[in-house]
C-alpha cells in the first residue's frame, strides 16, 4: 500500500510531467515554515540552510500582513496610477548608486534577465552575450541560452560565448594576477563573437558567481571584465538575483564588493520574500534609448500587492539589521567551517561572504578531485539530521549555504554541530 508521500509523488509525475525535479532521494513533503524553520507533514522540524527566497525568514509576519492588507484593498496591473509601485521604485533605487535610477518590474529573475537582454540588444545594436561557463540566469528560451550550467561550449548558440569562472581554487589562473587573466577571457570571447559576425551586446555575470561554486572572485575582476565589454560597445549586466539585498553582509549588492558600476542590475527571488517580484534597474539614458525602440509592459510585475511585499521586505531588513546579521553570522559560520576543515581532509575549500557560503568537497587536497558522490551523501545525511542544503558547481561537489537572513548564532552552532557529526560518521 502506498504511503501518502508516495501517492503525492505519483500524482506529481502524472500531473506535472517528468521534467520537474525534486530535492533528495526521498522527497520532502513540507507544509509550514517559520523563520529559519520548515516543517514536514509529520511535524518534523528542519533547519533551512539553503533557501534565499524567504529572505527575511519564512512567513515573516510583517510581510504577510502587508500582503494581506493590500490584497484586501486592490491588486491590478501597472497601467493605472498607483502610489505603491512608485514608493517601492524610489526605495529600491535608493539602495543603488545614484546613476541607476529607473526600475522596471516583473515577476521573476528570469523575466528580469530577459528584459535586460532586450534592453542590451536594443541599445547597443549588438546580439552577442558573454557569460561564465557554469552560469544560471533563468529558464525562458532567451535566458536559458545564456545559462550554461548544463551545457558544453559546443551546445551554446553562436551568439553566446562562455568564459572560465574566476575560480582561484580550481581554475586555470590562481596567482596574484588572476583578476586580469580571467578578465582577458572576456576579450577573447568578444573576438570569438566578432569572428562569427556578431557584435557584443552584454556581459552577464552573477556577481558572486554562485552556480559556478560561489568562487572567491579575485578583487578587480568585475571592474576589468566590465571595462572589456564596454570597450567593445557592450553593456555590463549584474545579475543580483542571488547575492543582492544585503546577503553578502559587507555590501547591499554583490557588485559593490568590487566597487564597479553596472549598466543594468537584475534582481528577483528574495525581493518579495516568496511573493513574485523582480526588477531590472538601469540608467535613465539607457531606459530612454530603449523606449525609443519599443515599449515594456508586464501584467503582474510591480502590482500593488507585489510592491507592498517589496516595501515590507526592505522595512524588515532595515528594522532587524539583517545585513549586519549576515556579516556577523556569516563570519561565525565561516570560522566554524574553517575549524572543521582542519579536522576533515575532504573539506577542500571554505569561501563566500556573509550568508552566502560554499564548502568544496574533494577526494583529497592535493589532487582537488571533486568528491561528487561524497557531497551527495553529506547532503542526504544532513537532511536525515534535520538540516536542509544542497550542492552546486559543475561537478555538484560544492555545499551551498544560503539560509534566511534571520538565522541566529544558536542556529549556526546547531548546523556546525550537525555537520561535524555527519562528517565524522561518513
Amino acid at each position: 500500500m502506498q504511503t501518502h508521500a508516495e501517492s503525492l509523488l505519483a500524482r506529481r509525475k502524472k500531473l506535472l510531467g517528468p521534467a520537474y525535479s525534486l530535492f533528495y532521494r526521498d522527497p520532502l513533503h513540507l507544509v509550514r515554515g517559520e523563520g529559519v524553520w520548515l516543517y514536514d507533514a509529520d511535524g518534523r522540524q528542519y533547519l533551512d540552510m539553503y533557501n534565499n527566497v524567504p529572505h527575511v525568514g519564512h512567513c515573516h509576519p510583517t510581510v504577510v500582513e502587508a500582503i494581506a492588507r493590500q490584497s484586501s484593498l486592490l491588486n491590478t496591473h501597472t497601467r493605472y496610477l498607483h502610489e505603491l509601485v512608485l514608493d517601492y521604485a524610489e526605495r529600491l533605487t535608493s539602495t543603488l548608486p545614484a546613476e541607476l535610477d529607473v526600475a522596471m518590474f516583473s515577476c521573476t529573475g528570469t523575466e528580469a534577465n530577459e528584459l535586460a537582454l532586450r534592453i542590451a540588444r536594443a541599445v547597443t545594436g549588438g546580439a552577442g552575450f558573454v557569460v561564465t561557463d557554469c552560469s544560471y540566469h533563468g529558464n525562458s528560451q532567451a535566458v536559458s541560452e545564456i545559462t550554461t550550467e548544463h551545457s558544453t561550449p559546443d551546445m551554446l548558440p553562436p551568439h553566446v560565448v562562455a568564459v572560465p569562472a574566476p575560480d582561484v581554487y580550481r581554475g586555470v589562473h590562481r596567482g596574484e594576477d588572476a583578476a586580469e587573466r580571467y578578465a582577458s577571457h572576456v576579450n577573447q570571447a568578444i573576438e570569438t563573437l566578432r569572428r562569427r559576425g556578431i557584435a557584443p551586446a552584454a556581459l552577464v555575470l552573477d556577481t558572486i558567481i554562485s552556480s559556478d561554486g560561489v568562487v572567491a572572485v579575485p578583487s578587480g575582476y568585475l571592474t576589468h571584465a566590465a571595462r572589456a565589454i564596454r570597450a567593445a560597445g557592450g553593456l555590463f549586466i549584474a545579475d543580483e538575483v542571488q547575492p543582492g539585498f544585503g546577503r553578502t553582509g559587507e555590501r547591499f549588492w554583490g557588485f559593490e564588493l568590487d566597487n564597479v558600476l553596472p549598466d543594468i542590475v537584475t534582481m528577483g527571488k528574495p525581493m518579495g520574500n516568496g511573493y513574485p517580484l523582480a526588477a531590472t534597474v538601469t540608467r535613465s539614458d539607457i531606459a530612454e534609448a530603449f523606449a525609443k525602440r519599443t515599449r515594456y509592459f508586464n501584467t503582474f510585475g510591480g502590482n500593488p500587492v507585489a510592491a507592498a511585499a517589496g516595501l515590507a521586505v526592505l522595512d524588515v531588513i532595515e528594522a532587524e539589521h539583517l545585513q549586519q546579521n549576515a556579516l556577523r553570522i556569516g563570519r561565525h559560520l565561516s570560522a566554524g567551517l574553517e575549524r572543521l576543515a582542519l579536522q576533515h581532509e575532504r573539506l577542500g575549500d571554505v569561501r563566500g561572504t556573509g550568508l552566502f557560503l560554499a564548502v568544496e568537497l574533494v577526494d583529497d587536497r592535493v589532487s582537488r578531485k571533486p568528491a561528487t558522490e561524497y557531497a551527495d551523501k553529506v547532503v542526504e545525511a544532513l537532511r536525515d539530521e534535520g538540516v536542509l542544503t544542497n550542492t552546486i558547481g559543475r561537478h555538484d561537489n560544492i555545499l551551498k549555504l544560503r539560509p534566511p537572513m534571520v538565522i541566529s548564532r544558536e542556529n549556526a552552532d546547531m548546523f556546525l554541530a550537525i555537520l561535524a557529526r555527519v562528517l565524522s560518521t561518513l
